[in-house]
């Protein structure tokens, strides 16, 4: 039986929806408010182009960066 492979997702979002007062960027992904409200009109070559940009964005507005997401397992 041939595995399944699980692409990556075309999110930054981990569920951690705060606003940093200061930096106005949202401390679970490093998006700004304008990029989340956008997020899903953007295209997908747009989405990836600012999830490549968010660890750095992070790390040069002192944020720290989020724990990566575990995958679930799929029971095989």
């Amino acid at each position: 039986m041939a595995q399944e492979t699980t692409p990556k997702p075309d999110t930054p979002c981990i569920a951690v929806c705060v606003i940093d007062p200061t930096t106005g960027l949202c401390l679970g992904c490093g998006r700004t408010l304008a990029e989340i409200a956008r997020w899903h009109a953007m295209e997908r070559s747009e989405r990836l182009s600012v999830m490549a940009t968010l660890p750095q964005r992070m790390t040069d507005a002192g944020l720290p960066l989020p724990a990566p997401r575990k995958r679930r397992d799929s029971g095989t």
